[in-house]
């Protein structure tokens, strides 16, 4: 495998860079590496891993793309709303670069699968957004001695670090031993993030994956690097190996990749799963046999953009003063964008006495739900 004339004149400009050359860029040529996400940390970080060079891209995700991720997931655009987010980021990184081979996985990681994709690949990409899936990709790089670039957003502020146990530094456990308590640790659909941010981020990480590829200075293992945007700032925390982990420690107990934090519910760190539920399936059999008593504890700007036909908005903010709006005499659903919110409203409303049940998976999967061809229309 060399390269063609083609790649020679793209990559010119490595060419000349001490430490890649021709040897390092054909190197790059015949590394891979697995994104999972390709949301607002995975667009960036795809699409200039793809500019760079790197031969085999693996990309894994099953959402559809939605209006609200143009705002900072790039490799997406308006297009592209209501279709698979893998159809848009395989179509733009081909166009980017036809050189490079894209691999799809249309699935949530899940630790049935981790081990086999995982795999395939030199090193993991971290852009999932919840808690289970960071536990599970951490885990099973650490089983396959594979580095794992880690970066996370949160409105203003973002972080970045390679977790590699193999090559002496801690893994993610070492930092976060187990999975949040329940509300503390909103997403970013709940607490906003600022459009750029993940672009910074997420090239930050790519930069880390690259230099990891090529063997080039030094991986920040032990390392949280912490940019602050409101105050243009870098600042880096010290992440020591854990004796203590369960995972990576003197005496570890995790062995599996099915294990309590992979295994939890995608919405338990922002959400109550002991709270009562229906699925959108079951909200949607009601609604189509008639009105249904149902709050939205979403924003109004998200309300606005929208909503399930019949539903009261009460922001949850707002929910405890203007509890008398809520239905008193039966049972009354309550829902927001994907379950997180509105667990906690119900809650809340049933220690006020009243029957609320949460609509698991909120608006997000009941609105999937209805641009599904079996859907049928409501009267």
């Amino acid at each position: 495998m060399d390269l063609t004339t083609a790649e020679l004149e793209r990559y010119a400009r490595h060419l000349t860079v001490p430490g890649i050359g021709p040897e390092g860029q054909l190197r790059l040529k015949r590394s891979s590496v697995l994104l999972v996400g390709t949301g607002g940390l995975g667009s960036p970080a795809a699409l200039y891993l793809a500019a760079a060079g790197v031969g085999r891209l693996g990309l894994v995700d099953d959402d559809v793309v939605d209006r609200s991720n143009l705002q900072r997931q790039i490799l997406h655009g308006e297009s592209w709303v209501g279709k698979p987010k893998l159809s848009s980021a395989a179509a733009r990184l081909r166009e980017a670069n036809p050189h490079i081979e894209v691999e799809t996985h249309s699935c949530r990681l899940t630790p049935d699968n981790a081990g086999e994709m995982v795999g395939r690949y030199d090193l993991v990409l971290d852009g999932c957004d919840n808690f289970p899936t960071r536990f599970l990709t951490n885990d099973v790089c650490f089983l396959q001695k594979k580095p794992c670039v880690y970066g996370s957003i949160f409105r203003f502020e973002g972080q970045v670090t390679v977790f590699a146990p193999h090559l002496g530094g801690p893994c993610f456990r070492c930092m976060l031993p187990t999975v949040p308590p329940a509300g503390a640790a909103p997403s970013c659909e709940e607490a906003g993030v600022l459009g750029v941010l993940p672009g910074i981020i997420g090239s930050l990480q790519a930069m880390e994956a690259i230099k990891l590829l090529l063997g080039l200075g030094e991986p920040p293992l032990g390392k949280l690097l912490c940019y602050d945007a409101l105050r243009t700032s870098f600042r880096t925390l010290r992440l020591a190996p854990d004796p203590g982990c369960r995972l990576c420690g003197e005496t570890p107990t995790v062995r599996s990749l099915h294990n309590a934090e992979t295994l939890a519910s995608a919405s338990c760190a922002v959400g109550d799963d002991s709270m009562p539920a229906i699925s959108v399936e079951q909200l949607d059999e009601l609604l189509a046999a008639g009105p249904v008593p149902l709050v939205d504890v979403r924003r109004p700007d998200e309300h606005a953009v929208s909503s399930i036909p019949g539903s009261l908005l009460i922001p949850l903010q707002e929910l405890e003063k203007r509890v008398a709006e809520v239905p008193h005499d039966g049972r009354v659903y309550i829902h927001c964008k994907s379950g997180g919110r509105s667990s906690h409203a119900v809650k809340l409303l049933r220690e006020l006495g009243l029957d609320a049940v949460n609509v698991a998976g909120g608006i997000d999967a009941w609105l999937k739900l209805r641009r599904s061809p079996s859907a049928a229309p409501h009267p």
